[in-house]
């Protein structure tokens, strides 16, 4: 692939290098690094010149110095003079406070995408998005990826009787991404209404549908103090399940996330790998991971040749 160069931030190594080798190319040269006083020093260790540039980096870890890393990149290119300069963002930071959900609270996910345009970004592509009304934050095009047939594909692979499941969403949010799940599987869905008095703590529960005597997975794009999900699975155990599964696209796993995993009674949680996994699945035997490398490549390579992106909305590339 000519005219073409990939970077890597320093969010997630494991990702880029598998997404480079997907591609068949090697990854740029660039040196991240601090200054003494914690300042961000980003070096392009190549030429960019007239190069369709994309730069992999991920919303984990230490956030705010990963989206100021990145922006340096797309900056440092930008005036490099590529021609183009796309942001991979597996998982979108600040993707959750995206609306002024009470008086004075900020629209954050906004300010992250006017930041990525001033810093000269001309295209983001991204996975599961929180809601996907933050495509419209940005004035330059948006691809917001689905791991949806990838999760498919897991489910049908690896649960046995997944004919007889029945896909829960945890919230009523989730509602939309858990039926066109359930039709694609031809099986029904149930949701739980769920009430919060303050930030990542759950108030109290409602189930809505029958999971008597069914294998109950539950599906949802983020897990992060897990409290949401272990909550639901001890719902839908005593409303009769037999198993329970989750299946989350972005696995943030902060706070007492692990231990809340170890102790909840799930057969397995599964997540894809936007977001490193390595750490924790040392310490959580039932973290399982969906390699979804392959379709930010695929999305990568139908950009950078001009072709449709989507296929990848309903299928796994090969």
């Amino acid at each position: 692939m000519p005219n073409i160069v990939l970077f890597s931030g320093s969010s997630h190594q494991d990702l880029s290098q598998r997404v480079a080798d997907r591609l068949g190319l090697e990854l740029g040269k660039v040196v991240t690094k601090k200054f003494s006083n914690q300042e961000t020093s980003v070096e392009i260790g190549e030429s960019v010149r007239g190069e369709d540039v994309y730069i992999i980096q991920s919303g984990c870890g230490e956030i705010n110095d990963n989206l100021m890393e990145l922006l340096i990149m797309i900056n440092a290119c930008k005036i490099a003079s590529s021609s183009r300069v796309t942001a991979v963002i597996p998982c979108f930071p600040y993707a959750r406070q995206d609306k002024k959900d009470k008086s004075r609270a900020p629209i954050s996910a906004k300010l992250v995408a006017n930041m990525l345009s001033v810093a000269g970004a001309d295209h983001i592509i991204t996975m599961d998005l929180h809601a996907s009304q933050i495509q419209g934050f940005f004035d330059i095009p948006v691809d917001n990826l689905y791991a949806e047939p990838a999760v498919l594909q897991w489910i049908r692979e690896n649960i046995s009787e997944w004919r007889n499941c029945i896909i829960v969403s945890p919230d009523a949010g989730g509602a939309k991404r858990v039926t066109s799940i359930a039709d694609r599987l031809n099986v029904e869905f149930a949701l739980i209404h769920k009430e919060r008095k303050k930030a990542n703590e759950v108030d109290r529960m409602v189930l809505v549908g029958d999971v008597k005597d069914r294998v109950a997975i539950l599906v949802d794009d983020m897990a992060d103090t897990c409290g949401t999900i272990c909550h639901a699975a001890d719902k839908l155990l005593s409303a009769g399940a037999t198993k329970v599964y989750a299946i989350l696209t972005h696995g943030i796993f902060s706070g007492p996330a692990i231990s809340r995993i170890n102790n909840a009674a799930f057969e397995a949680v599964v997540v894809t790998n936007t977001i490193p996994q390595e750490d924790k699945m040392k310490h959580c035997s039932k973290i399982q991971v969906i390699d979804i490398s392959m379709i930010l490549a695929e999305a990568i390579r139908r950009t950078h040749n001009g072709e449709s992106v989507s296929y990848l909305f309903s299928h796994v590339p090969l």
